[in-house]
């Protein structure tokens, strides 16, 4: 086969010049047995050569070889083909055209010859190539002489020709530079360039279409025949004209209904087609009316409801306009009498750009439905300022008890006493419109004001606001008597009962206030009103806030029991009290825990509470007020008395601490707070001595580890280094697995420089106390301060074995490596770090800072996810804001994190530092005594600072100072 001739391995060249392949088989015979490869295998063929031709086979051609076969009047590939060239036939004989050769006399010249090539229908050979090179560079040398002069020539001529027929940019550049001189007015007031499109571009004419006859239809049923034209003599009696638009192509079902063909015959039913029209026809009436009684069917709200979607707000779809005009007149036309249509009907209008059609409209809307408020308004609106006075003078007569009318017609007059007289006018007609009354009111002077509402209680007797008006215009006397009218007319308003209330308290009446809340609390009940308690609680704080305090008391006393379970008092009171304090009512939250101290004067947890809400907002003489009772009541709690005698020592008052404590220490006897507040209440005043005496007897009656701890760093503080080693291993040997202890006796010994001794201290106390974090922290910094890495950081490894997941041990490992210069090792621990700890804040707050500046952010987003309420990684998010100098967003962030934790030593140190180099001077104080206030104890840096013995006498005012000037910008 042919196929397989042309596909088939060439005999190759010994077969090439041998038709019988008698050699090309010996050797293909003795290739195969001697199995060695053959020479031309993998090799490009021979220039010309067609496998299988000295076997006589004959290649073939598919249509995949020469492309799709196209007609001629098919179109090109190019869409925007030149006339001439648009079809396939067109491109195939232009083709012709340009291969054969032009050899008219006319096409010669006697220098260049033929235009085309002579031999252009010939094979362009290897000898053509190098010919038309060699010719192609001699053109270009020959180029090159000439090649300055030329251009210099073209450049004069393109000069010469520019001047002579300039281009439109340079003939209007002078104007265009005078642009610059053009004012903003001048510019405005350009006119619109016009639409220079002739009259038919501007307006096109639409398509016509031609319904077809129904004579056309009926001619052909019978005939069968098909035919794509109309016949003249069809049009000749008017037959297109059918006044049934479309024909049968209707799009209402039941147009191609069947039986309009009649069966057999072919022939159409002119009866049914009236039929279906007039079904048609009745159903498009029916949309719009019922044909019985003449009402609507169509819902106008729902109208009115998809009209919102259809006004367009700013110039939308014209067609949505014309829809939805329809839509409101075919509402008006079926029930004038429908005001909301006229209404939406304006609207659309006015929005639409129409106002004068909208007052028209609505105008006729007024005369179809005068009785109707809501189109009086709207036409009071559309209406200019005479106009609408007119409108609205129109609607009174034809609605003279509308209150709405009438403050609609007071605020369209621009003078006082106009407005006066609508009013005053309006109340003729309504004189029980409580709106009416008010608004007539506050337009009058104090004592008119007062002598118009003595009419309006008379005129509107269940008006509270206007009782409670006319008494705080009354004098004392006369106000006592409104209220008590008020509260005959209206028995059942607890209002009228609490301004009473305050009207006593106000004119020095306290002792009226109590009996006035418990005789309306008795009295609403008597007239079935439920006693709301949290609405008496919030009246209770607006009292408060009004400055009412007996009143707010009195309220609180008299409801703070009612609907409460007795098993649920104290924490229902605990709660309301912490409500009050945080809408600032904190006469409130005084008398709730007044009145729960009374219900439960044993509870220390009642006590403390109301101890701590004192100290925060009270006074100190408050606060030792209610301290004293608190002792007598619960003399067993410590926290009370050590509270009672910490605010006379802050106020100076040391014989009186003391004493409190002595009586503390009767109540109490051995008891540790107790002997370690005294110790620290001489030793804060000097009186060491005195200290180390009452360490003494407390280690003979009370012998706690912290009662050694406290006598070691007395001793260790003021100097005798001796004693404080030899109480040491005294208190060791009681408390052996005591880590404060182990920790003293290693940084003694560290401060003595005894390197060898502060290290076995620390191995001693992580045998007996291995899961002492601190301690291992210790050892891990000795190795590293003497140059000891490897053992610093195999410690650290040790430690973290013994005590998994302990994120401060990770910090430290994290931190060795980073001071040893460790960056990349420093990231591979942080990362192992937030694998086994990823909660821990103080590690993601350092990872954020570990990351190079451009992807902090991305990492303290990570972290906030991680740790959304943690102070360290709160505190870590202020300090990237700070960096970046969001000043705004640094401070909020600060007062973020020391919300959330008050106790946080290091937050109020960085927030004060910030505050020094970005706050102002009462910012700074504030931080200060908000620092101060909550006295906090934890803190990396702060701890370091506050726990040397260098600073131990340091207030804490100053150990902020001191910690703030030690932290630095490094981030």
């Amino acid at each position: 086969m042919a196929a397989s001739s042309s596909s088939g391995s060439g005999p190759g060249p010994s077969g090439a010049g041998n038709p019988g392949g008698t050699s090309g088989l010996t050797a293909s015979i003795t290739g195969t047995m001697n199995k060695k490869k053959k020479p031309f295998l993998g090799m490009p063929a021979p220039l010309g050569y067609v496998p299988g031709l000295g076997r006589g086979a004959t290649g073939f051609t598919t249509r995949s070889d020469i492309g799709p076969a196209r007609d001629a009047n098919d179109p090109v590939d190019d869409r925007h083909a030149p006339p001439g060239k648009r079809t396939v036939g067109d491109q195939m004989k232009k083709n012709q055209d340009d291969d054969d050769e032009d050899l008219n006399d006319t096409n010669y010249d006697e220098f260049n010859g033929y235009a085309g090539s002579l031999f252009s229908s010939g094979p362009y050979e290897k000898d053509d190539e190098e010919a038309d090179a060699i010719y192609a560079a001699l053109d270009k040398r020959m180029d090159e002489r000439r090649k300055e002069r030329r251009e210099l020539r073209e450049k004069e001529e393109i000069e010469k020709y520019r001047m002579e027929r300039p281009k439109i940019q340079q003939q209007f550049s002078d104007l265009k530079r005078k642009l610059a001189e053009v004012t903003e007015e001048e510019w405005l007031s350009i006119p619109e360039v016009g639409d220079a499109r002739n009259k038919r571009q501007r307006n096109p004419r639409h398509e016509k279409l031609t319904p077809v006859p129904d004579s056309f239809f009926a001619k052909h049923l019978q005939t069968g025949e098909n035919h794509t034209s109309v016949d003249p003599r069809q049009t000749q009696y008017g037959g297109l004209n059918t006044p049934f638009p479309g024909g049968l192509n209707t799009p209402y079902p039941g147009g191609m209904t069947p039986g309009l063909m009649t069966p057999g015959s072919g022939d159409l039913d002119m009866r049914k087609i009236g039929q279906a029209r007039n079904t048609l026809m009745d159903m498009r009436l029916s949309q719009v009316s019922d044909s019985v009684s003449g009402q609507t069917v169509v819902d106008p709200k729902g109208y009115l409801t998809d009209l919102n979607s259809m006004i367009p707000t700013h110039g939308g779809d014209i067609n949505d306009i014309k829809k939805a005009r329809l839509l409101l007149k075919s509402v008006r036309e079926t029930n004038p009498h429908h005001p909301p249509a006229w209404i939406a009907s304006a609207r659309l209008e006015e929005v639409t750009g129409k106002l004068q059609v909208a007052r028209n409209l609505i105008m006729k809307g007024t005369e179809m439905c005068p009785k109707s408020e809501d189109v009086w308004l709207e036409a009071a609106r559309l209406q200019p300022g005479d106009t609408a006075k007119a409108v609205v003078a129109q609607a009174i007569c034809h609605l003279p008890q509308s209150v709405r009318i009438y403050i609609r017609a007071a605020e369209l007059e621009t003078d006082l006493r106009a407005k006066k007289r609508v009013l005053r006018k309006a109340l003729e007609h309504v004189p029980n419109s409580v709106r009416l009354w008010k608004a007539a009111v506050e337009l009058e002077e104090p004592e008119d004001a007062r002598i118009m509402l003595s009419r309006a209680v008379e005129c509107c007797p269940t008006s509270v606001e206007l009782w409670l008006a006319l008494a705080r215009l009354e004098t004392y006397e006369n106000a006592r008597k409104v209220l008590n009218k008020a509260r005959e007319n209206i028995p059942t308003d607890r209002h009228i009962w609490i301004t009473a209330a305050k009207l006593e308290e106000a004119n020095g009446n306290t002792q009226m206030v109590e009996k006035i809340i418990d005789r309306a609390i008795t009295s609403l009940r008597a007239n079935g009103v439920e006693i709301n308690r949290e609405q008496w609680i919030q009246d209770a704080e607006e009292c408060d806030k009004a400055g009412s305090v007996v009143t707010c008391q009195a309220v609180v006393r008299a409801v703070i029991g009612i609907g409460i379970e007795e098993e649920d008092r104290k924490h229902t009171w605990m709660e309301d009290a912490d409500s009050c304090v945080s809408h600032g009512a904190l006469e409130c939250a005084r008398a709730i825990y007044a009145h729960a101290l009374q219900v439960f004067p044993s509870k220390k947890s009642v006590w403390l509470r109301a101890a701590y809400f004192e100290k925060n907002h009270g006074t100190r003489e408050s606060l030792e007020t209610l301290l004293q009772r608190a002792v007598a009541h619960c003399p067993k709690a410590e926290v009370l008395w050590l509270m009672g005698a910490k605010s006379k020592w802050l106020a100076g008052d040391v014989p009186a601490a003391r004493s409190i404590l002595a009586l503390a220490f009767q109540a109490n006897p051995n008891s540790e707070e107790i002997w370690l507040a005294a110790v620290k209440l001489e030793s804060e005043n000097n009186e060491y001595e005195r200290a180390r005496r009452l360490l003494a007897k407390a280690r003979s009656s009370a012998a706690t580890a912290r009662v050694f701890m406290k006598s070691v760093r007395l001793e260790w503080v003021l100097g005798n280094i001796e004693a404080a080693l030899e109480l040491c291993e005294e208190a060791l040997g009681h408390y052996e697995d005591f880590p404060k202890l182990w920790m003293m006796k290693g940084q003694i010994e560290e401060q003595q420089e005894q390197t060898e001794k502060a290290r076995e201290a620390y191995n001693l106390g992580l045998k007996k106390c291995p899961h002492s974090v601190s301690l291992w922290l210790l050892l891990s910094r000795l190795e590293e301060n003497v140059g000891q890495l490897t053992r610093a950081r195999a410690i650290l490894e040790k430690s973290r074995l013994k005590n998994p997941r302990v994120p401060e041990l990770w910090l430290e490992s994290v931190r060795l490596e980073y001071r040893a210069g460790l960056k990349n090792i420093a990231n591979t621990l942080m990362a192992k770090a937030l694998q086994e700890c990823p909660n821990s804040g103080i590690l993601w707050a350092e990872a954020i800072f570990l990351e190079a500046r451009p992807q902090r952010k991305t990492k303290s987003v990570d972290a906030l996810k991680k740790c959304e309420h943690d102070p360290h990684v709160l505190l870590a998010v202020a300090k990237l804001f700070w960096s970046e100098r969001k000043i705004s967003k640094a401070r909020d962030w600060f007062h973020r994190t020391v919300k959330i934790d008050s106790d946080l030593g290091d937050a109020w140190a960085t927030f004060y530092k910030f505050e020094l180099q970005h706050g102002t001077e009462e910012q700074q104080e504030e931080i200060r005594k908000r620092c101060e206030n909550a006295e906090p104890r934890h803190g990396e840096l702060w701890c370091a600072v506050s726990k040397d013995i260098k600073n131990w006498q340091n207030k804490l005012g100053e150990i902020l100072t001191f910690v703030a000037s030690k932290i630095k910008n490094t981030f």
